[in-house]
């Protein structure tokens, strides 16, 4: 039984890779597998099923997985790299880069992401270095810049407070406006379109300009996100035709069956980044940060109620890198670990149209796989608990013993 070494495929003849003993969630739905095998040749899996009735080959390479559980690839639906930490990403040393992707997002289970608000261009060449095989990491789609109202961005100073490259976002008053730059966006190869709803100092985007936006990117089947700060901006959003919900929005209330109701009937997604708040609220008092964790909890417990799409998403990059906390407080809003595993694996996978290639472990699927010490349908907060992190079947994240 030998060893598989960190971002390399295995090194038997076949290239096969075979992950024994565990217990395999092989999706939200079904039932786990107890005492499981998953075969992987070629970076793709080749069979799932009971250790007693799925036989590994001998030239297979043996990850021993016994009391440890398997899931699918877990999906970071809302993530940026726009911290100083990412700019020049085509010189930073590889090691360097290795280690940085491994703290934000591999060590936690994130196989693909979507980033949602960065410099186009740097995004792409740190995409390339991964995908090249230079380094390991995830699956990256990218908005590239946030269409922005005008004046709706920090100054530089404040930027710079907050970590955050500088970096020219496109500034949209109108639909004529915003169907230029998102086909700019588009014609440069973005997975999506990113708007801002509102600016705290100054008029919202109008609907129309919202609407514009989301004709260009449906036109090439990408999807919109949107930044609300309101529930106005919510329902505005909605009504215009976006895809993805970025924020609950808990100073403003509770959200009625209005909002609920427009989101549900055009099937808007929602991202919660529920730890957002609080971490902003962190220098406030107790009470404060409560009221915002009750509301936003409230407002995903209403949203989970009314049959709505969750997405994982917690604003990484805007936040402390462990999504413990983000976990903790889905479970508050009455998400159970089924709900939240379907955030992380089949309702991304789904919603970015993947789901012949990822989020499920089935024959044929891309060997994207997270191995936990522990079995999260126990404590949630096992989610967080990886001993390794697998993409197209090689291991780019291994705990250290």
């Amino acid at each position: 039984m030998g060893s598989v070494v960190l971002g390399q495929s295995p090194n038997s003849p076949h290239g096969d890779l075979a992950l024994v003993g565990g217990t395999i969630y092989v999706s939200p739905a079904e039932e786990p597998i107890r005492d499981g095998v998953v075969l992987i040749q070629g970076g793709k899996i080749l069979a799932v099923g009971s250790r007693a009735h799925l036989q590994v080959p001998q030239a297979a390479q043996v990850l021993d997985c016994s009391g440890l559980t398997i899931t699918a690839g877990f999906w970071n639906s809302h993530v940026h790299f726009f911290e100083r930490k990412w700019a020049n990403a085509a010189t930073i040393p590889a090691p360097e880069l290795s280690r940085q992707l491994q703290d934000m997002l591999t060590r936690y289970g994130f196989t693909s992401v979507f980033d949602i608000g960065s410099m186009w261009e740097n995004t792409r060449q740190l995409r390339g270095r991964i995908e090249s095989g230079e380094v390991p990491g995830p699956r990256i789609r990218s908005t590239g810049e946030a269409l922005v109202p005008p004046g709706a961005l920090p100054s530089e100073t404040v930027l710079n407070m907050m970590g955050v490259m500088k970096f020219p976002a496109p500034e949209i008053a109108d639909a004529a406006q915003a169907a230029a730059a998102s086909r700019k966006l588009l014609d440069e190869g973005v997975d999506g379109i990113k708007l801002f709803a509102s600016s705290p100092r100054g008029a919202p985007l109008p609907e129309s300009a919202m609407q514009a936006a989301v004709s260009e990117a449906h036109r090439l089947g990408k999807p919109v996100f949107v930044h609300t700060n309101t529930s106005a901006d919510v329902l505005a959003a909605v009504q215009a035709g976006v895809d993805i919900v970025a924020h609950t929005t808990p100073h403003s209330g509770p959200w009625d069956e209005r909002i609920l109701a427009a989101m549900k009937e055009r099937r808007v997604a929602l991202t919660p980044t529920l730890t957002l708040w609080k971490y902003y609220l962190r220098h406030d008092r107790v009470s404060a940060r409560e009221q915002i964790a009750d509301t936003e909890v409230g407002q995903l417990r209403a949203w989970v109620a009314a049959g709505g799409t969750v997405l994982f998403g917690n604003d990484l990059g805007a936040v402390e890198y462990d999504p413990t906390e983000e976990y903790a407080l889905m479970t508050e809003a009455g998400m159970s670990f089924r709900q939240i595993l379907a955030s992380l694996t089949t309702a991304p996978a789904e919603r970015f149209g993947e789901s012949k290639q990822l989020g499920r472990i089935a024959a044929g699927l891309q060997a994207d796989l997270v191995v936990l010490k522990e079995d999260p349908s126990r404590n949630i907060r096992a989610l967080t608990a990886v001993q390794y992190t697998l993409r197209d079947g090689k291991i780019i994240y291994r705990a250290s013993q």
